[in-house]
């Protein structure tokens, strides 16, 4: 048990001591504000705050953050210790750290530079060009993780017989499904417009292709489930599969909600998978669309739907995920950047959304991933043959500080068409690096 001192405990504080005490380190703790029981206690000690309270025992100098409500722009310095990125540099003589470790994570997991005025892209999101970390070029490093084994490595020198835990390594596969079938069961309407496009294009090929698979003669390009469902099985991975349920528009082109092989399709994924909702591009901006995507899928699948990621990763805090809450889902899959793999909230295990807005947790759990197959194709045009090597460079930062890698696919990138030739083999090759 660790004994942790703070003059003022507040919402903040008691998120961020869970985080990274208990979740990232496993260590049992317990906080006081009573100096005399502080000094009196023969447990593992840490003081925290503006004032040293006890020499004989390690001590975190504190910058303001935990201590503030509401959100102003910050000014703190950053450094390197240990050759690491830190952020809230301090200066105390006293203090086992220079660095506010526990403000440096809150600012990160809490996402508080994404509630400041910000630069949006072409889709409204923020950017990773607009983050702290790419501009510091810590975007591939969880720091937040490594910051908490840098305070564990301080604890364990004080205090050899602490009990701890850090996280173990898993791969997290997950898929979002934005287009069920690339010709099949899209409609008359949409079917014919697929041949007006072949016939402007004079692409007579394509046209005696769509219409074997449209007849059944030729599978599917993008109905790849049941084969990823066998690959999955190998490697006793149980992935999750996240369903763009939605009306056809600009950005959402899945198939018709009113389609029988659709909602088939989505009940068998649930016996093999765990299923969540894709929110469409259209209800990011409408709690009333979402609410009704979230309940059609709800009816098609005889359960709550507790799981999500935005689709175009469309994430504006604190909205979208107050949105999410008021419709129960529990857990959302949207940390990360299109446009950069890393790690956006700078840590790989799952935590609680800390409302800025409101100064408390709410209850949605969020899931980072580290990587999207989308990010390689089309933002850093990596070449095909690099991208097993890529992506296994960042499985193994996962594998040394812990937690999952989460992994973002489409079946669409599975199908072995187009621009997607050569990647069936290349998500087999990742599989192999990551779920062993």
């Amino acid at each position: 048990m660790l004994l942790i001192w703070i003059s003022t405990e507040t919402n903040r504080t008691r998120y961020i001591f869970q985080l990274v005490i208990k979740d990232l380190l496993g260590i049992d703790y317990r906080v006081t504000t009573d100096v005399d029981e502080f000094k009196r206690s023969e447990e593992a000690r840490l003081s925290y705050g503006k004032s040293l309270v006890d020499e004989t025992v390690p001590h975190i100098h504190s910058a303001d953050l935990l201590f503030m409500r509401g959100i102003d722009s910050l000014d703190f310095e950053t450094s390197r210790f240990d050759d690491i990125p830190i952020i809230f540099k301090t200066y105390s003589k006293n203090s086992v750290l220079p660095y506010d470790i526990f403000a440096a994570s809150f600012f990160m997991v809490s996402r508080y530079e994404e509630y400041l005025p910000y630069r949006r892209d072409e889709h409204g999101r923020f950017s990773s060009k607009e983050s702290l970390a790419w501009s510091k070029g810590f975007l591939n490093l969880p720091v937040v993780n490594i910051w908490s084994l840098q305070l564990l490595s301080i604890l364990k020198t004080f205090y050899p017989g602490l009990s701890y835990n850090t996280p173990e390594y898993r791969f997290e596969p997950t898929i979002d499904v934005d287009s069920a079938f690339a010709i099949r069961h899209k409609g008359l309407l949409r079917s014919f417009g697929g041949y007006i496009k072949d016939i402007r294009k004079g692409d007579l090929h394509n046209m005696v292709y769509r219409t074997k698979v449209i007849s059944g003669s030729l599978a599917d390009p993008f109905d790849v489930f049941d084969e990823l469902h066998s690959l999955h099985q190998s490697f006793n991975l149980r992935p999750y599969y996240f369903i763009l349920y939605g009306a056809y528009g600009m950005h959402d082109k899945n198939i018709p909600t009113t389609s029988e092989k659709f909602k088939r399709l989505i009940r068998w994924l649930a016996d093999t998978a765990d299923v969540g909702i894709h929110p469409s591009y259209a209800s990011n901006s409408d709690p009333n669309i979402l609410k009704q995507e979230v309940d059609e899928l709800s009816n098609v699948l005889h359960s709550p739907i507790l799981r999500s990621r935005q689709h175009f990763l469309k994430l504006e805090l604190p909205l979208t995920y107050r949105n999410l809450i008021n419709l129960d889902i529990e857990h959302d899959y949207t940390m990360g950047f299109a446009a950069a793999p890393g790690f956006r909230a700078g840590i790989t295990i799952p935590f609680k959304f800390y409302d800025l807005d409101l100064d408390a947790p709410g209850t949605l759990t969020v899931h980072p991933f580290t990587l999207m197959d989308g990010t390689m194709k089309d933002y850093l045009q990596i070449n095909d043959a690099d991208v097993v090597d890529y992506t296994t460079d960042l499985i193994k930062t996962v594998r040394k500080f812990g937690g999952p890698f989460g992994l973002l696919w489409h079946n669409e990138t599975f199908s072995e068409t187009g621009r997607w030739k050569g990647w069936k083999e290349i998500y087999i090759r990742i599989l192999r690096e990551a779920a062993v």
